[in-house]
C-alpha cells in the first residue's frame, strides 16, 4: 500500500487505529473454540464490525504459527478477507542473514500478501534490505518496545562518534537511512510515550506503529499528543482490549462499541 493511500484512509476516517487479530484459541468465545475454523469465523466477525473504525489490521503470527497447518490456514484467510482498503500487517518480527529474510519476505509479501512487517534490526543492514526491496510494501523496524525488557538494552545509553545516547536512537538514525517515510516505519510502543518528542527529532516523517494503547496501560492521547506529524505519521494499536471486549455470542458488537470509542477519540485528536 502507498503512503498517500494509507493517509487518505486516515483522514477520510478520522482514525489511526490499527486492530490486533491476536486471536488466541482458548480465549475465543466458548461456541467457536471447538469448530473446526474458529478462529476464522472470529476472525471475519471482528473485521466486519470494526473495518469502518480502522484503518490496518496487525495479525501477530505466533499466534497462529503455534496451530500448526490449521494455524497458517486460518492466517491466510484472515489476509483475504481483510478489505485492500485496509492495511494488513503481519507481526512476524523476522530479521536473519540476507538469503533468509530474503524467503520471509517472499512468504510474507508474496506468498501472503501483507502489506507490511515487523522485523528485528540486530543483525543490520543485511537482514533488513530484503524487505525494503518490494515496491509499496512496509518494513515496520523494533525501535522502542512497551515491554520491561526494553531496559536491557534499548535503553542502554550508548556513545557513538557524534554524541552519547540510548541504543535506540542509535537504531533510529541508522536504520532511517536504510530506506525512505515511504517504505519504513518504527515501532514505539505506548508505555514509551514520554520519549515520542526525542523520537519526532529523529524521524520526523516516519510513520509509527504503536502498540500498548489498552491493556498494557498506554495513553491514547499522550502517544496523540507528541506522536502525531503533518501526515498524521502514526497507527495505534489495540488488540485484546477491542477483539476480547466480549465473551459471548454478542463479542462482534462489544468490538465494534470499542473501536468506534477509540476513533471518535482520534478523531478529536486530527481535527
Amino acid at each position: 500500500m502507498h503512503r498517500n493511500i494509507l493517509i487518505e484512509q486516515i483522514r477520510q476516517k478520522k482514525s489511526y487505529l490499527c486492530v490486533g487479530l491476536d486471536s488466541e484459541l482458548n480465549k475465543l468465545p466458548a461456541h467457536l473454540q471447538h469448530q473446526k475454523d474458529g478462529i476464522i469465523q472470529f476472525n471475519k466477525a471482528i473485521i466486519d464490525a470494526t473495518k469502518d473504525f480502522c484503518v490496518s489490521y496487525k495479525i501477530n503470527t505466533a499466534f497462529y504459527e503455534a496451530l500448526g497447518t490449521k494455524g497458517w490456514e486460518a492466517m491466510e484467510a484472515t489476509v483475504d478477507y481483510i478489505p485492500d482498503t485496509h492495511l494488513k500487517i503481519a507481526d512476524a518480527k523476522r530479521g536473519d542473514i540476507g538469503n533468509t529474510s530474503s524467503q520471509y519476505a517472499k512468504a510474507f509479501f508474496e506468498t501472503i500478501p501483507f502489506d507490511a512487517i515487523t522485523v528485528a534490526p540486530y543483525m543490520g543492514e543485511d537482514s533488513i534490505r530484503p524487505f525494503l526491496a518490494y515496491e509499496n510494501k512496509w518494513t515496520i523496524v523494533l525501535g522502542l518496545t512497551s515491554n520491561k525488557g526494553a531496559a536491557d538494552f534499548e535503553l542502554q545509553r550508548i556513545r557513538t562518534a557524534e554524541a552519547e545516547q540510548y541504543l535506540y536512537q542509535n537504531v533510529l538514525q541508522t536504520v532511517s537511512k536504510w530506506g525512505t517515510p515511504q517504505n519504513l516505519m518504527f515501532v514505539t510502543g505506548a508505555t514509551q510515550a514520554s520519549e515520542l518528542a526525542n523520537i519526532r527529532k529523529i524521524i520526523p516523517e516516519h510513520f509509527l506503529l504503536v502498540p500498548g494503547v489498552g491493556f498494557q496501560g498506554g495513553s491514547l492521547e499522550e502517544v496523540s499528543k507528541y506522536g502525531l506529524n503533518d501526515d498524521i505519521g502514526l497507527l495505534v494499536n489495540a488488540s485484546r482490549a477491542i477483539i476480547f471486549a466480549g465473551a459471548d455470542e454478542n463479542f462482534a458488537a462489544e468490538a465494534q462499541a470499542i473501536a468506534k470509542q477509540y476513533q471518535q477519540e482520534m478523531a478529536l485528536y486530527i481535527s
